[in-house]
């Protein structure tokens, strides 16, 4: 894990990076370190599996700088970026159809990628923003924006918004990247290196959550703020126990805005309102995933937990990948599904949190996402896979 401080991405030393899990350091004392759990024995009856549609490979990330580089999709193909500065179109059944470099200078892409309305959008780590036309990959525009993009963009009725790690959300002209609008939220001194992805809610609204623990609901035409909220509450005494972000993207259901924070908690909102309905105390920079009645969370410390959806009461909760560094959960048909740092995919029982099996990909899981019933996997290798539940 790296941190930032100030407005611009600065990577700490290696033991306040570990003081963020596990308390702090000192001259001459040792720093505790979890060893992951070994991986949980299955029975035969036990080895339900996820079917490959396809696999890949492009250049593989940093190691100091792990970031979620996912994929993205649409009816016509698989989109997929390197953290060197390649994006790579495929086919839905794997064929290769292009692979572009946006700008031959640009060799530290750090986004993750987004399509739609006929443009794939990635961002760097100097701030410049790509547009490059989903059919060819020829580039169609680019911005210069003040803060490192470190998460997907999102793209929607006409406009890319971006949300970067100064604290400043971008609106953009996605035919053109001319600039539209721009909105500056609270940030921090000292924050997790990494950021969430805008969404967009039920009504339209775009949702940008904040390392100082607040989510923003704008106008996405026209940058107006809507309405603004506070879902995670900090206790701790050093600024480093301080530490609140969202990095993991919200989640909307029901018209109910799910959130959970890096030592704080997991929250549902009620997006009519914006009254917290329920909140309990939980930590992750991963996405939660709801279904089934629950939301589950992969907290930091390899724990899986699910809560329900509607009292916040607790479920269940999985100890068995304790320290694995697991990914965020998705739900992909019968199974709540979560990566780990060996590559490992787990298929879990949504109702109980069993454990009913598990595949292999190559290289560390950090973020896997569900786009028409299929589970797109990018690991830190820079292996790609798309899978589909047998």
């Amino acid at each position: 894990m790296a941190l930032s401080k100030s407005n611009k991405p600065l990577l700490l030393s290696t033991c306040v990076a570990m003081a963020v899990l596990v308390g702090g350091c000192s001259k001459g004392a040792k720093v505790e370190v979890h060893k992951p759990n070994p991986l949980p024995k299955l029975s035969q009856s036990q080895n339900q599996a996820l079917t490959p549609v396809f696999k890949a490979s492009v250049k593989g990330g940093e190691k100091v700088d792990a970031l979620r580089l996912q994929l993205a999709a649409d009816d016509n193909a698989i989109y997929a970026v390197s953290r060197h500065g390649d994006v790579v179109a495929y086919t839905t059944q794997g064929k290769k159809l292009w692979e572009k470099r946006p700008s031959k200078k640009q060799k530290n892409l750090t986004s993750g990628v987004s399509v739609g309305e006929g443009v794939v959008v990635v961002g760097a780590q100097n701030g410049m923003i790509y547009g490059l036309d989903a059919t060819t990959g020829a580039l169609a525009w680019q911005r210069q924006l003040t803060g490192a993009v470190l998460a997907p963009s999102l793209i929607h009725q006409g406009r890319v918004i971006t949300y970067t790690n100064d604290g400043t959300v971008y609106g953009t002209d996605a035919a053109t990247g001319a600039a539209i609008w721009t909105f500056n939220t609270a940030s921090t001194q000292l924050s997790v290196r990494g950021t969430a992805a805008p969404i967009l809610a039920e009504d339209g609204t775009v949702i940008i959550a904040t390392s100082a623990g607040y989510v923003y609901g704008l106008d996405g035409i026209n940058g107006i703020p809507k309405w603004q909220r506070r879902v995670a509450v900090s206790e701790g005494r050093s600024e480093v126990q301080r530490l609140i972000d969202i990095d993991g993207d919200p989640v909307v259901a029901d018209n109910t805005l799910y959130t959970v924070s890096y030592q704080g908690q997991v929250t549902a909102v009620d997006l009519s309102s914006q009254r917290v309905l329920w909140s309990q105390d939980a930590s992750s920079l991963r996405s939660v995933a709801v279904g089934n009645g629950l939301v589950y969370v992969a907290g930091s410390d390899g724990k899986l937990q699910a809560y329900n959806q509607t009292t916040g009461e607790q479920a269940w909760q999985q100890d068995a990948l304790a320290y694995r560094q697991l990914s965020n959960p998705v739900v992909l048909g019968q199974y709540v599904v979560v990566g780990d740092l060996d590559g490992y995919l787990h298929l879990i029982e949504p109702n109980t949190g069993n454990i009913l099996g598990r595949v292999r990909s190559r290289g560390e899981i950090r973020t896997i996402r569900v786009i028409n019933n299929r589970l797109y996997v990018a690991t830190r290798t820079g292996n790609l896979s798309v899978w589909q539940a047998s």
